[in-house]
């Protein structure tokens, strides 16, 4: 009896052991799952696998002489002489010379004297239609981390192509995992394998939105959002809508949204209307993506696209239009993260990458959420230019900590790992990225250049 019983306690302190093991493992257990199956279980354990220890990007301290980015801009009706266009070659790879790291790292750029001004005549905004809806959309919902590819396919609804996201997903992003597709990506999706016309533009506004949709022409917008209910737990996300309606009398769109649907009711009393933004809210998600647009149209329509973005449609202006209006709301918020951050990036066009690098410091040191360099990579590409290689290795680590899946973060930590000398790591992070998508091109081109 004595020994049965000693036998029993000793099961009994294994099972505990071995469920405390389990209990203090568990986080590691659902972050080494892939993520489309940790959705599908609980809330309260899916976030016990969400990265808690991070909540936003490695901050630095406060850059200095951040005040000449702001002033630098022609203003609205004028056009700046632009910078060097930006280069559409691969960075090189040689490190630069000996000292000159340090120097990169350390200085205070000088900022480069304003730009010429010359006189540019404001586009007269025509009358649009108070109101007006596009019809023969037919919603997707999308699968786990799938917005965009369900959001491009039912936009091609409009014009008759009955793709599902699968079809899309397939081209756009061959591994379930990744957890971003660029707009660029889904432009030359449309433009290789549809009929239909696509392009991408930054710097939108709620004119030009509705001018599009009063013209028959689909507009896919990103934004950043703070899921709503049951999802507020996860926090800030980038996320693509498609705006189908809009009335000027009650200031509002009606979206498309390949999350939470098409109605603010639940399912069972839902609506084909759209799901309700203010003109106010959606322009506020939307300046976290620089106004990002999409827009989707036939080749009879080309003419009415140019004359509806008029200036904008060359890339010099919409980046010197964009830069006078992201400093103008800078003024107004000096203290906006996604400000500074689209400031960054309109340098990087720019190609004046030392403002562009001290934009995004500014934009690190006020805070962002960590998700922010799966969708826009404008940190990782002005730290490389200027030498600041630890910087790219830094926030790419942070990135791909526990979910690997973004071949930017890989593409560019291999670009800073060739600049330092480590061809090895290099060559390793290339073809992580050509494996986990072997349609990003920039990846495959890089190792060649390489060598072997």
């Amino acid at each position: 009896m004595r020994t049965k019983r000693g036998f029993l306690l000793f099961l009994l302190l294994v099972i505990g052991l071995a469920a405390s093991l389990t209990l203090w493992q568990l986080p590691a257990i659902l972050k080494a799952i892939p993520s489309r199956y940790v959705a599908r279980l609980p809330e309260a354990l899916q976030a016990v696998g969400e990265r808690e220890h991070v909540a936003q990007l490695p901050t630095v301290a406060a850059p200095a002489g951040t005040d000449p980015l702001l002033q630098l801009a022609a203003r609205p009706g004028e056009k700046a002489v632009p910078a060097a266009p930006t280069p559409t070659d691969l960075p090189s790879f040689a490190p630069p010379p000996a000292g000159e790291l340090a120097n990169h790292s350390q200085a205070t750029p000088t900022p480069p004297p304003p730009p010429t001004a010359t006189p540019l005549p404001t586009p007269t905004q025509v009358p649009i239609p108070a109101a007006a809806r596009l019809e023969n959309i037919h919603h997707r919902f999308q699968e786990w981390n799938n917005c965009g590819p369900a959001t491009l396919a039912m936009s091609l609804s409009y014009f008759g192509l009955n793709l599902g996201q699968k079809d899309t997903a397939a081209v756009l992003k061959p591994n379930p995992e990744d957890r971003n597709v660029s707009p660029a990506e889904m432009a030359a999706y449309v433009r290789n394998y549809t009929d239909v016309l696509a392009i991408t533009r930054q710097n939108g506004d709620l004119y030009t939105l509705r001018r599009l949709l009063s013209e028959g022409i689909p507009v896919i917008i990103e934004l950043g959002i703070e899921p709503p209910g049951d999802y507020a737990w996860l926090g800030w996300y980038g996320h693509y809508l498609l705006p189908v309606a809009y009335d000027d009398a009650y200031q509002q769109f009606w979206v498309y949204d390949s999350w939470f649907g098409t109605s603010e009711v639940p399912l069972e009393n839902a609506t084909s209307d759209g799901r309700i933004l203010s003109y106010a809210d959606l322009d506020a998600g939307w300046r976290d993506f620089n106004r990002t647009y999409i827009a989707l149209y036939r080749p009879e329509q080309a003419n009415t696209l140019a004359d509806i973005l008029g200036p904008n449609l060359d890339d010099a202006t919409m980046w010197q239009n964009a830069l006078a209006r992201a400093q103008d709301e800078l003024t107004a918020e000096p203290e906006n993260a996604y400000l500074w951050f689209n400031l960054g990036s309109i340098y990087n066009a720019l190609a004046q990458y030392d403002l562009a690098a001290l934009a995004f410091d500014q934009a690190r040191n006020i805070g962002l959420p960590w998700r922010m360099l799966w969708y826009q990579f404008g940190p990782y590409e002005a730290y490389y230019q200027v030498g600041r290689y630890e910087d790219v290795r830094l926030l790419a680590d942070v990135t791909l900590q526990d979910r690997p899946y973004f071949e930017e973060a890989y593409y560019y930590r291999a670009l800073a790992a060739a600049a330092l000398g480590d061809l090895r790591s290099a060559r390793a992070d290339l073809q992580r990225a050509i494996d986990f998508n072997p349609n990003f091109a920039p990846a495959g081109e890089a190792l060649a250049n390489l060598g072997s």
